[in-house]
């Protein structure tokens, strides 16, 4: 298993930076025993120039109200404050190249009352590429994206990812790297972690929201792909387009973006480095390591 903290790492926790060793949670709270609670995946990058850069971070802890909000779970916190605290913990840890996690978890209640107050912990820690760093090969999962009418699917909740790790463990029993779920109409979702991609004919393409995380790093391809002019399309997708793409990609935060080798065992049309796709791979690898503003701005002014 991985080694995410240590005798000396620190976290931030309600207002304090503290040991993870010594960090206490109420084990009634009902974020442990309902999964309700909201998170955030944010990474931060060695820049080009030597400083330390969180990736869009005012946009993934402005998410984390709205996710936090969307379930009801009272959120006094400042996106500003919450951004240099993220600054200092990393600072305290000697992190660079890491990945945060922020989590807002409820008291201890058994009930399904609405809740007075909430808490929050941010950790980090280095780690590896989530999915490596070579093509995978995926397979479509017999489980579903959850009904969006049963969950509010926009929020990243923490119960919502029991799906995504049913999903990733079966893919992985079954020899493969990783999963592609369909929503509750049999069409192309996401990945237990990451949104999707394909590219067809020099164009890309990526499901609708509606049933679907709108992730941030999917906003930031859909950016990289105007900047670079490359034509998108957000459309309801059929397996069976996917099927006959020139490549495909998973993209978040964690996996960032990786290429797919295949899909049911069924190989894409292009080889990986004469893609469009490992065009928009290599810059956002450039994208995030590039110190575009100066960090002290990245925070002025937030609310």
């Amino acid at each position: 298993m991985a080694n995410y903290y240590n005798e000396n790492t620190i976290l931030y926790l309600n207002g304090a930076f503290v040991k993870a060793s010594e960090a206490k949670m109420d084990l009634y709270s009902q974020s442990l025993h309902y999964g309700y609670s909201v998170f955030e995946g944010i990474r931060s990058y060695k820049t080009v120039n030597g400083q330390t850069k969180i990736f869009k971070a005012v946009e993934h802890y402005n998410r984390l109200k709205v996710s936090a909000e969307a379930l009801n779970l009272p959120y006094t916190y400042l996106t500003n404050k919450l951004i240099e605290a993220t600054y200092e913990l990393l600072k305290r840890n000697g992190f660079q190249d890491a990945y945060i996690r922020p989590v807002v978890y409820a008291p201890a209640n058994m009930s399904f009352s609405i809740n007075t107050e909430s808490f929050i912990v941010i950790e980090a820690w280095e780690m590896a590429p989530f999915l490596g760093d070579k093509l995978i090969r995926v397979m479509t999962s017999s489980f579903e994206r959850p009904n969006p009418k049963g969950f509010k699917i926009h929020a990243k909740a923490a119960g919502h990812y029991v799906n995504s790790i049913l999903a990733s463990q079966e893919a992985k029993s079954n020899g493969f790297d990783e999963a592609l779920l369909m929503d509750m109409n049999g069409h192309v979702a996401e990945a237990p972690g990451a949104n999707v991609f394909y590219e067809k004919d020099g164009k890309l393409f990526t499901p609708s929201l509606g049933n679907i995380l709108p992730g941030i790093t999917r906003a930031t391809v859909l950016e990289l792909c105007n900047e670079l002019n490359i034509p998108v399309e957000e459309k309801i997708i059929q397996k069976q387009e996917m099927y006959s793409a020139d490549a495909a990609f998973f993209c978040g935060t964690a996996a960032e973006i990786i290429g797919l080798q295949s899909l049911d065992d069924k190989t894409f049309g292009l080889p990986w480095e004469k893609s469009l796709s490992k065009l928009i791979q290599d810059s956002y690898k450039s994208l995030v390591v590039e110190n575009k503003q100066v960090l002290v701005n990245e925070i002025a002014g937030v609310e």
